[in-house]
């Protein structure tokens, strides 16, 4: 619930910014109860795989692009290992890598 608390407000049309987004996808290892109802009294829709049902629910789809873009971070072996101790160095390198795999993108 902390993560949830602290989702900045999402952009989109012009008018009053929207405080949460529309539904949070979710790992089987969040397969409970609990769960589900705390994140729905925050007005979000929980999508959260089951335990126990063969995969296929779909949420596949949208993992693959978070699994896909640490891939392809990982590309630059400085970010495999996190070597710096300072944050802001850290976050310089991440910002640059995605920079270079935007502008590889880009280019194709």
């Amino acid at each position: 619930m902390p993560l949830i608390k602290a989702i900045p407000p999402v952009r989109g049309r012009v008018g009053r910014p929207r405080k949460r987004p529309d539904c949070l996808y979710a790992d089987r290892g969040y397969d409970h109860d609990k769960y589900r109802r705390l994140v729905w009294r925050t007005g979000i829709k929980p999508v959260i795989a089951r335990r126990g049902t063969p995969h296929g629910s779909g949420l596949g789809i949208h993992r693959w692009v978070v699994e896909r873009t640490i891939a392809l971070l990982h590309w630059f072996r400085r970010l495999r290992i996190r070597w710096e101790i300072r944050d802001d160095i850290h976050e310089a390198f991440m910002t640059l890598a995605a920079a270079i795999i935007c502008c590889r993108h880009l280019v194709r």
